[in-house]
């Protein structure tokens, strides 16, 4: 971390120190999959359920769970709803601190813009508790499992086949059978697995980190692989995002971002996403960046800052990890 990162690393702390603590809330988060086959668990053919991509609206919802509490009679005593965002999961946020003990996630549908996969919803999921500290409780939920109406046609027929008998064959009396040779049996062909999407080149495999600074220079553009830098913050970030930061800043724009926790967050968040999809051992996935963005943007400013913060130490290189781009051809 260069003398710059080190100032800005430090000041940031000392005014974290100065806000306010959090309220007491809790918040909720998981991801939705289309089950393919229908075998009640995640598998290779199986991919995330997200919001329409055919609509460039971020108001166009995905598949829509459902949490639901209930007391120890078995009657209902809270209910939420929210849509998986553009990346497959959800984010729910309870004021407070209610018991989330007895209540479990489930599929309850499928928004306006979603595929054909929400036929039949899968199994319910009980709420784990992840974190707790300071009047802040995060839960988590395992992965839950939506089903077309009919299995997929290149999914496997059965996992366990069931073996034929084996018969042993008696000799009957009397003269021999003609010889000859045994009738032979073929095996239906494997059906084809879907096409995989290709690998990128180096550095993917290798530990880089880069600042945004990096991300903003041309001879860098090469590097923006998956997202685009006119793509906005509210496709990728989802609808928390939009109504902080409106629906019409870009990517690019975002890395411009200075002044306030907000804009800080966003730039630091947009370059901890670029980071993930361009290096295997980067610290945050795709997915845990814009979830620890939703988080902080439904907490306090203090929250907003030490997400920003922690954004801010990896995209440094934390650890002595430097930032392996080359100039683009």
């Amino acid at each position: 971390m260069d003398l710059a990162h080190r100032f800005l690393f430090t000041a940031l702390v000392i005014f974290a120190a100065a806000i306010d603590g959090t309220q007491a809330a809790a918040m909720v988060s998981g991801a939705v999959f289309c089950d393919q086959c229908k075998d009640g668990e995640r598998s290779l053919f199986d991919y995330p359920l997200s919001e329409s991509h055919t609509v460039i609206d971020f108001r166009l919802a995905g598949m829509k769970v459902t949490i639901t509490c209930t007391d120890g009679n078995g009657q209902v005593t809270m209910s939420r709803e929210e849509s998986t965002n553009v990346f497959g999961t959800y984010v729910m946020r309870f004021d407070g601190t209610p018991d989330l003990s007895n209540c479990n996630a489930q599929v309850s549908g499928s928004g306006e813009g979603s595929n054909d996969c929400g036929a039949t919803a899968g199994p319910a999921q009980k709420l784990r508790l992840m974190f707790r500290m300071f009047g802040m409780e995060i839960f988590g939920v395992d992965s839950l499992l939506s089903q077309p109406a009919q299995p997929m046609s290149f999914c496997p027929r059965s996992s366990n086949p069931v073996p034929a008998p084996v018969v042993t064959p008696t000799r009957p009396s009397g003269p021999a059978p003609p010889t000859g040779s045994p009738p032979t049996f073929r095996l239906p062909p494997l059906p084809p697995l879907p096409p995989l999407p290709p690998m990128p080149p180096l550095p993917f495999s290798e530990a880089s980190a880069c600042s945004h600074q990096y991300w903003t220079m041309p001879e860098y553009k090469c590097y923006w692989r998956v997202l685009n830098p006119e793509s906005k913050v509210s496709v990728i970030f989802g609808p928390l995002a939009a109504r902080r930061y409106g629906t019409d800043i870009t990517l690019q724009e975002s890395l411009e971002g200075r002044g306030d926790p907000y804009k800080t967050l966003l730039r630091e968040a947009t370059t901890a996403l670029l980071n993930s999809y361009n290096s295997l051992q980067f610290p945050y996935n795709s997915v845990g960046v814009v979830t620890h963005t939703n988080w902080a943007l439904m907490g306090s400013t203090r929250g907003v800052l030490i997400t920003a913060l922690r954004f801010i130490r990896a995209n440094s290189g934390s650890g002595g990890v430097t930032c392996k781009l080359s100039p683009c051809k």
